[in-house]
């Protein structure tokens, strides 16, 4: 019998501050402060006053407030007009409001395929 996807969506509140890592099957929205891992099977959103540092790993992500650190996106990383952003980024595919605040390094997983010699498939990197 194949699983139902996870549907829960967790949320750290505008007060609340936590230091550690976090893995969630589900979304992930904060509103608080996170210093620390966060790893999401689902989307991570991060609310206008919502601040991390450090590592961000998730299929989809929106950004509305501040994140210090890498993020790493398999599929749309958002970033809304109030975002600020510093670090390294990982993406599938990336929006950028107008008034974003974007300082980081970003590689962009590629849809193109190179055959190795022997015969297996590796994925390439785009640097934007």
């Amino acid at each position: 019998m194949k699983e139902s996807p996870v549907l829960e969506r967790n949320v750290i509140g505008k007060k609340t501050s936590i230091v550690g890592d976090i893995h969630s099957e589900g979304d992930f929205r904060i509103d608080g402060s996170v210093e620390g891992s966060i790893r999401a099977d689902g989307r991570v959103i991060i609310g206008k006053e919502g601040n991390v540092k450090g590592l961000i790993e998730c299929t989809n992500a929106d950004i509305e407030g501040e994140v210090s650190g890498n993020i790493s996106v398999s599929d749309m990383l958002t970033l809304k007009s109030t975002a600020v952003i510093h670090g390294d980024v990982v993406i599938g595919k990336l929006t950028v409001e107008p008034g974003a605040s974007f300082n980081a390094t970003c590689s962009m997983k590629g849809m193109i395929k190179e055959l190795n010699k022997d015969g297996s498939k590796k994925s390439s990197e785009k640097t934007a």
